[in-house]
């Protein structure tokens, strides 16, 4: 599934929806899926291994501190909303595109 990223500013940071493949035999982002990041990790979904995971993949990946990284809800689902602590929407979207994931918008859709 393709789509873009959405990113949403909030007071302290940057949140965006990521999709979480755990399990996976390496570590990756895959790029968009939907309005969030798909990612694989290779924790199993196991007394919160694969949440720790994707904090350390987010971190690596986006050149931040692992504390910069909060699981913010979704910790039990694949699909989590993640707030990135201390960045801006443009700073984000640039270490998103350097960590080759090109389709990244800012701002929020219509939920109608």
């Amino acid at each position: 599934m393709s789509g873009f990223v959405e990113l949403q500013a909030t007071p302290g940071g940057v949140r965006l929806r990521v999709r979480v493949k755990p399990g996976s035999r390496r570590e990756r982002l895959i790029g968009a899926h939907g309005f969030a990041l798909k990612l694989e990790v290779a924790a199993p979904p196991e007394r919160g291994r694969a949440n720790e995971a994707v904090r350390r993949l987010l971190a690596h990946a986006l050149e931040l501190p692992p504390q910069a990284i909060e699981i913010t809800s979704g910790a039990s689902s694949q699909d989590k909303t993640v707030t990135v602590v201390g960045v801006s929407a443009a700073e984000l979207e640039t270490r998103l595109s350097r960590a080759g994931v090109a389709s990244v918008r800012t701002g929020s859709r219509d939920r109608g």
